[in-house]
């Protein structure tokens, strides 16, 4: 079993919820591997002392970006179980994945620290509620939503520059002469 000094027998008395997400229905069908590696994360939880039977998967919001919590459910249905306390811990394979935009993320972060749960992705397990694992988090999510408003900056330009744009030999991404 994988242990960490964040989590108590507190913790492990709630529900360790996992957030599965894709942004569009296009990764659900293409990128299979990120998928089994997301439901992968029940066999994390276990090894940080979760019983099957306390694990909850979320993945009503494939297919949906994390730009905005209005139409994802299951978003929502999560920061309802955490505002209930049901929650000890949420598990994702990356924190980008619970939400890309700050207006959501950081009520997301002060109700887990109100109510005492943990957030864990890939590269480690935060405590929102500890000054440290609030700026980690806060950091994290400020590089997402700036990676989300890079995408579509890019994807403005392409679009602005439209038919100018061919593909090119060689795979090249540059305008062809």
């Amino acid at each position: 079993m994988t242990t960490s000094e964040l989590i108590t027998p507190h913790h492990l008395q709630k529900k360790a919820v996992i957030y599965i997400r894709q942004s569009t229905l296009t990764q659900v069908i293409i990128n299979q591997e990120s998928l089994r590696l997301q439901y992968g994360l029940e066999q994390r939880a276990q090894s940080l002392g979760w019983r099957s039977e306390d694990i909850e998967v979320i993945d009503a919001d494939l297919g949906f970006t994390g730009a905005s919590a209005q139409y994802r459910t299951g978003f929502q249905d999560l920061v309802t179980k955490v505002t209930l306390g049901q929650a000890g811990i949420i598990l994702s394979s990356d924190v980008t994945r619970l939400s890309r935009n700050c207006s959501d993320w950081y009520p997301l972060l002060d109700v887990c620290g109100y109510r005492g749960c943990l957030i864990a992705d890939n590269d480690g397990i935060y405590d929102p509620g500890s000054a440290n694992g609030r700026l980690l988090l806060g950091l994290k999510g400020q590089l997402s939503e700036l990676e989300l408003h890079t995408i579509r900056a890019r994807d403005r330009r392409i679009a602005e520059q439209g038919s100018s744009w061919r593909a090119c030999p060689h795979a090249s991404h540059r305008a062809c002469s």
